[in-house]
Formats: C-alpha cells, sequence, structure tokens
C-alpha cells in the first residue's frame, strides 16, 4: 500500500523576529532542530527559508499555530495560518498546522527556565522540533 504523504517535513515554529526550523522524517518519527530564521519581514524571511528548503529539500512542511489555553485564537493565530498559506504558495508544497499551545513553555520548563529565555534562538528550535513530534503523534 503506497501513501501519498509526505515523508521529509520541514516544521516551523513562526515568530514575527525569529522562525524556529526542524526537519523530520515520518516514517522515524525523529525530528532535529537545523535554524532559526532571523527576520522581521516577509521578502528576507523566504529568502532565508528557500535556502533552508533547497538545502534540506522537504516534501511538506508544518506549521505550529497559537491558541490561548482555552482553545479560542492568540494573537498570533491568523499570523501563523497565513505563514502556513505562504510556504504552499511559494514552494508548491503541502502545508499542516498543529496546536503549539505549550510548546515554548515545554522547552523553556527542560532547558531552566530563565536561562531558556537568555538563548531564544534554541527555544525556537526546540519548539519546532515538539511541532513537529507532535505531528506525528496525531498519525498525521
Amino acid at each position: 500500500m503506497h501513501s501519498s504523504k509526505p515523508l521529509l517535513l520541514m516544521a516551523f515554529d513562526f515568530g514575527l523576529k525569529r522562525i524556529g526550523v526542524a526537519f523530520g522524517n515520518g516514517l522515524t518519527k525523529t525530528a532535529q532542530a537545523v535554524g532559526v530564521v532571523q527576520a522581521e519581514d516577509d521578502d528576507s524571511r523566504f529568502v532565508a527559508i528557500e535556502k533552508l528548503v533547497k538545502e534540506w529539500q522537504p516534501e511538506g512542511f508544518v506549521v505550529g499555530v497559537p491558541r490561548n489555553t482555552d482553545g479560542t485564537d492568540s494573537d498570533l493565530t491568523a499570523r501563523c495560518e497565513k505563514f502556513a498559506r505562504q510556504l504552499t504558495g511559494r514552494f508548491g508544497k503541502p502545508c499542516e498546522t498543529v496546536d503549539e499551545r505549550y510548546t515554548s513553555a515545554i522547552v523553556e520548563s527542560c532547558m531552566g527556565g530563565a536561562k531558556a529565555r537568555e538563548q531564544k534562538g534554541r527555544v525556537d528550535m526546540g519548539s519546532a522540533c515538539l511541532i513537529l513530534e507532535q505531528f506525528f503523534l496525531e498519525g498525521r
């Protein structure tokens, strides 16, 4: 039985200043941090992302979408959903979204709270890994 689901995926923890990026394999259900995109406008953001896409050759994308603890949209929800649509439009690859409600808090907790906040890029990459692992856990 052949599945047309993308196996090589790139995940993004979107932020207005930084985007954590992870790469994973749907067969092994593993994710690894691959970088942080430091950009505050779409043009420079997508130039940096295009370099990562060329290097890692993903078959699809996963974007974490933040929600409030009660499940309602947060300030960044619509912006993350737009970013997911832009990825599909620019690269012609499917993009899924995942609820990323607690990823940054989990990573910061694992890294030791205050120390983690000093290393924002590492938190962003860790969050991108958790977003991809959540996607795999959901069996998608």
